[in-house]
C-alpha cells in the first residue's frame, strides 16, 4: 500500500481532472439520444449443467490488434449479439431474440484506427493500488458500490436490485461457472461486534462494541448475460461481451452508481479510469486504483491499472460535469475484463482489458435493469 493518505488521494483525483490542455468544458456529459434495443421472442431453453470452471486469466483473445482486421459487424450481426440469456434462481433458462429501432451503426464505431504505444500490465514494479483501509470510506460512496461475487469476482451496483459484472464471472463461454447455480451478492456494511462478555457476578464492564465493515450476502434472482459472450457464436469478439446484470432477490440500501455511454480517451480526464475490486491477493480488502488508458477500440480499453484476479468484474467508472450545471457526476462507462492474453500480430501477450459500454450495450443493460425504455432514452 502506498503511503499516501486517502483524502489527498482523492482530492488529487478530483481536481486532476482539469489540469490539462483541454478546458472543463471539454469534460461533460454529452447526453444523446440512445437506440432501442427491443425484445423480439423469448423461448424456453433446458437447463444450464453448471460444471464450468471459472478462470481468473483468460488465454487467446482476439483483441484491439486482431479485431482490427475484422470487418465491421453488420446490424442483424449485432441483434444476434446482444440477443442474451436469462438463467432463474430455480435453475430454469430462456432465450430472447432482440431487434433494434432508431440505431445508426456509425454510433458505434466513433473510435478511429489508430497506433498507439502498448505495453503488458499486470503488476510490476511499484503497485499503483490503494487498499482502502478507513471503515468510514469502505462503506461510504462510491466505494460502497462495489460489492462481491460469490465466484469469486467483483460487481458494482447500479441499480437498488441490480449489480452490473464480467460474463466470466458466471459463464466461460460454454456453460454457466459451478457457483453460478447459487450465485450470491456480498454487500460491505459496518456491523458491531462485542469484544467479551461480562461474566455472571463480575462488576467488570462490557469492552466496547468494535465496528467493522463485512459481507452481507444475498441470493441472485436471474442472471442475464449476451449471446455475443458465448464461444459458438463467435471467438473474435466475444471479450466484446464479456459482461452480465445480476438482480437481486431483495433490493439494498446503498447509493448506486449510474451507467454512462463511454467517451473517447480523449475525452477522459486525464485519459484516466478509476475502479475498485476485491484483489485476491489483498484478502478482506476493497482495493482501488486509477491509471491512464493505453489504447482503445469502439469495444475494448487497454489501461495500464495495477489489477490480480478478484478485481475481474469491476465497474470503470469516470467523473465528469452534468450539462448547464457545477456539479461533477461518477458514471460507469465500461466493465474490467481482468487479465487477458490476447493475439497480437500472431504472438500472444497479457494485457488488463476493459469492455467499454457502448450506446447499444447502454440501451441493453438499461432495459434489463429497469424493464422499460423510457428510463433508457438517453446516455
Amino acid at each position: 500500500m502506498m503511503p499516501i493518505p486517502l483524502l489527498l488521494l482523492l482530492s488529487y483525483t478530483a481536481v486532476s481532472v482539469v489540469c490539462g490542455v483541454e478546458s472543463e468544458e471539454d469534460y461533460t456529459w454529452h447526453l444523446r439520444k440512445v437506440p432501442q434495443v427491443l425484445n423480439k421472442r423469448t423461448v424456453t431453453l433446458s437447463s444450464p449443467e453448471f460444471k464450468a470452471e471459472a478462470k481468473s486469466a483468460l488465454n487467446g483473445t482476439c483483441g484491439i490488434e486482431c479485431q482490427s482486421r475484422l470487418p465491421l459487424a453488420s446490424v442483424a450481426d449485432l441483434e444476434n449479439f446482444l440477443s442474451y440469456e436469462t438463467v432463474y434462481e430455480n435453475g430454469t433458462r430462456t432465450y430472447t431474440e432482440v431487434y433494434f429501432r432508431d440505431f445508426d451503426v456509425q454510433t458505434e464505431h466513433e473510435v478511429k484506427k489508430d497506433s498507439h504505444s502498448r505495453r503488458k500490465r499486470q503488476v510490476y514494479g511499484m503497485d499503483s493500488r490503494f487498499s482502502i483501509s478507513d471503515k468510514q470510506f469502505v462503506t461510504n460512496y462510491p466505494f460502497s458500490t462495489t460489492v462481491k461475487i460469490s465466484t469469486g469476482c467483483t460487481g458494482i451496483l447500479v441499480s437498488p436490485k441490480h449489480v452490473l459484472t464480467a460474463a466470466h464471472c458466471v459463464h466461460d463461454g460454454t456453460d454457466y461457472v459451478k457457483g453460478a447455480k447459487k450465485l450470491r451478492v456480498g454487500i460491505l456494511k459496518l456491523r458491531s461486534k462485542r469484544r467479551g462478555k461480562k461474566r455472571k457476578g463480575s462488576k467488570r464492564n462490557k469492552r466496547a462494541a468494535e465496528v467493522k465493515p463485512s459481507f452481507q450476502w444475498t441470493r441472485v434472482k436471474h442472471t442475464q448475460v449476451p449471446k455475443g459472450w458465448f464461444r459458438e457464436v463467435t471467438d473474435d469478439v466475444a471479450v466484446d461481451y464479456d459482461y452480465a446484470v445480476l438482480e437481486l432477490k431483495r433490493p439494498h440500501k446503498k447509493k448506486f452508481m449510474e451507467l454512462g455511454i463511454s467517451p473517447t480517451v480523449k475525452k477522459l480526464p486525464g485519459s484516466r479510469i478509476h475502479f475498485s475490486g476485491f484483489d485476491d491477493d489483498r484478502p478482506g480488502q476493497l482495493v482501488y486504483r486509477f491509471c491512464r488508458v493505453s489504447d482503445e477500440s469502439n469495444d475494448l480499453m487497454y489501461q495500464y491499472c495495477d489489477a490480480q484476479p478478484g478485481s475481474s468484474g469491476s465497474g470503470i467508472y469516470i467523473r465528469l460535469k452534468e450539462p448547464e450545471k457545477k456539479k461533477w457526476k461518477r458514471k460507469i462507462i465500461g466493465i474490467f475484463s481482468g487479465h487477458r492474453w490476447v493475439d497480437v500480430n500472431g504472438m500472444q501477450q497479457d494485457y488488463n482489458v476493459a469492455v467499454r459500454i457502448t450506446p447499444l450495450k447502454y440501451a441493453q443493460i438499461c432495459f434489463w435493469i429497469h424493464g422499460n425504455y423510457a428510463d433508457c432514452q438517453d446516455g
